[in-house]
């Protein structure tokens, strides 16, 4: 059993044109691939557009015995999934996608804005990239802290390459993000060796037990507090978890250094902005902060 549907997006859209940065999703000849596991049980979700204006999605159930495991996992997938996850992973990957945001109200309020008018005609289609799962926007938001994309990105391979669950041989093999319980059984010195600073794989693992036990959703704002009690998490994360896995518009994170050089050119500063700054430049933006920083910087 699979389950397709197709939706009509409510404001001006395009699939992706490119995979994740972490290799997890990929697009080839305009299908959008990837591998989940929902509750466990592994699925395989595809999206494209049969024509202008909709967009189809389908979830089609694994056979457990397809997926392999990494030999820090132990056990098998929780078994094949039925009917509600396929519609779970379904739903999950139209709020990843963006396919059902509405954005009338950005794109009225803002269309004849001095700096966002021109990008929002140019680009109508542009989306953040959200991820299915918040623990996925929160584990990359830690490996990204202070360091370039480019090494975030390769980071983020190693640790699904060596951690995250497959479905087929070698590099072709689709890939999932690991989970938050494999993590958080993981010493902090093996992740620091797939790249990530010993603090923040200290961060990370904690984080991870918290969600593992009950302790912690990050899908909630109530997580923020938590989270921001640990050690090298700041507000920066907690905004990227916001943008990027909970779907919140006006999420900006502020402090990225993509946002503190674009404003200081930006607003002519001769400098890169300061955090406080980069707020201020974006506060007339609100309640859709989080989305003109993504248009004017191109995201």
């Amino acid at each position: 059993m699979s389950l397709e549907l197709e939706v009509a997006p409510p404001s001006p859209y395009r699939l992706p044109r490119y995979g994740s940065e972490d290799g997890v999703m990929r697009v080839e000849g305009g299908i959008a691939t990837r591998l989940l596991h929902v509750d466990g049980c592994p699925v395989l979700t595809k999206a494209w557009e049969p024509g202008k204006g909709r967009v189809a999605l389908r979830a089609e159930p694994l056979d457990p015995g397809s997926i392999a495991a990494p030999r820090a996992l132990d056990g098998a997938c929780a078994g094949e999934a039925g009917e509600a996850e396929l519609e779970l992973a379904l739903e999950r990957m139209r709020f990843a996608l963006g396919v059902d945001d509405d954005l009338g109200e950005f794109f009225r309020r803002f269309r004849r804005d001095p700096l966002l008018g021109p990008l929002l005609r140019r680009r109508p289609y542009l989306r953040p990239r959200r991820r299915p799962w918040p623990w996925e926007a929160l584990a990359w938001a830690v490996v990204k802290q202070l360091i370039e994309t480019g090494r975030a990105a390769r980071i983020q391979r190693r640790m699904v390459g060596r951690l995250g669950r497959r479905l087929g041989e070698g590099r072709d093999g689709f890939r999932d993000v690991p989970t938050p319980d494999l993590i958080a059984g993981r010493a902090p010195v093996e992740l620091e060796s797939m790249g990530l600073a010993l603090r923040r794989a200290i961060a990370l693992r904690a984080i991870a037990g918290d969600i593992a036990a009950g302790r912690c959703d990050p899908a909630t704002t109530s997580a923020d507090r938590r989270l921001l009690s640990v050690r090298e998490i700041g507000p920066w994360t907690v905004q990227c978890l916001g943008l990027f896995g909970r779907g919140d518009p006006d999420s900006l994170p502020a402090g990225d250094l993509m946002y503190l050089k674009l404003v200081g050119r930006l607003a002519r500063l001769g400098r890169r902005a300061t955090v406080e700054e980069v707020e201020e430049f974006y506060a007339p933006y609100a309640p859709f902060r989080g989305l003109a920083a993504a248009w004017t910087s191109g995201l």
